[in-house]
């Protein structure tokens, strides 16, 4: 049986929901022995991050027609300064990436991806990646980071995104965790052969203020 499911833009009065879902899922993908004092734990720290993050940032999640999350992921626009998940867990300064001679539009963060295990809707994450992705492609001189487990990352490649690891991996929610950078050159393939995948039908069209600006308008999710 197909697992059909919706995408939908995360209000703020879920965000405790998705903190639930994210170390939930992260933890049935990679570990086995879970204490429910560690989840707790983590689950708080995840909510609380996307508290702070939540006024420059869009979230995504794919529901279930009963309401339950299936899938989510979450971007973030940059303001140079708030400490990025990439600064906490890495140590890695964003801007070190970059020479003054560079034309760089905006910086952003994609994190949050986690999606039901064993689910069967083979286009998930592409449709959520297509999402994360629209403002590095649709504006072309933007950069994104992000941390992901080495399993990601191989899907990643073979799908066709093509990511540089930028630093050591380190152990978090789990699974082994690799920071990444992603830029326009690198994405642009998997996002205009997949954009087809998400239209109007699923997602709210009306885009969060932080990506309004003269140069990228926000059509696709």
């Amino acid at each position: 049986m197909i697992n059909q499911n919706y995408l939908e833009k995360l209000e703020l009065d879920q965000l405790t929901e998705l903190a639930k879902f994210v170390v939930e899922e992260n933890f049935n993908h990679h570990c086995e022995d879970v204490s429910v004092n560690e989840i707790v734990t983590d689950t708080q720290e995840v909510y609380d991050e996307e508290l702070n993050y939540f006024k420059d940032s869009e979230i995504f999640v794919a529901k279930d027609f009963s309401g339950n999350i299936q899938g989510s992921i979450r971007v973030i626009k940059w303001d140079y300064k708030t400490k990025l998940p990439l600064q906490k867990i890495f140590d890695i300064d964003p801007l070190s990436f970059f020479s003054y001679s560079e034309k760089l539009s905006s910086i952003w963060h994609i994190g949050r991806f986690a999606t039901k295990r064993n689910i069967n809707d083979k286009t998930l994450f592409k449709r959520l990646m297509v999402c994360a992705i629209a403002p590095i492609c649709e504006q072309e001189n933007g950069v994104a980071f992000a941390e992901c487990d080495s399993k990601l990352l191989r899907i990643m490649n073979l799908l066709g995104i093509k990511a540089k690891v930028i630093g050591s991996s380190v152990n978090y929610l789990g699974s082994e965790t690799i920071p990444i950078a992603m830029s326009y050159e690198g994405l642009k393939e998997f996002y205009y052969n997949n954009k087809y995948l998400v239209t109007s039908q699923y997602v709210d069209k009306i885009p969060h203020s932080i990506f309004k600006t003269s140069e990228y308008q926000y059509h696709t999710c």
